[in-house]
């Protein structure tokens, strides 16, 4: 399993969230097998997003994918900032019953 972590600073949680969820489809085709958004308690503007891939070819691949969309007057428009995505390879996954 691998993870592309990516962390944005947003104007605006939900304006973010709407332009996130019109790349629903994107994201199915370029082999995104679940996903997962956090916040920070500290900052409402700070949003991280970790994608989960089935190999880091594909997770590389949306990386660059992610390029394009990072310059669309959409995204400009619900963002301040975003740091550069990082491939992660997972090692553990554990959940605790």
């Amino acid at each position: 399993m691998t993870t592309l972590h990516i962390e944005n600073t947003v104007h605006d949680y939900d304006s973010w969230k709407a332009a996130f969820d019109k790349f629903d489809r994107a994201r199915r085709d370029r082999g995104v097998r679940s996903y997962r958004i956090s916040r920070s308690q500290q900052d409402a503007g700070k949003v991280l997003v970790d994608l989960q891939f089935d190999s880091v070819t594909r997770a590389e691949e949306f990386r660059e994918f992610l390029q394009g969309v990072f310059r669309t007057p959409q995204s400009q428009g619900v963002s301040i900032d975003h740091s550069e995505p990082v491939v992660l390879e997972v090692l553990e996954d554990v959940v605790l019953t």
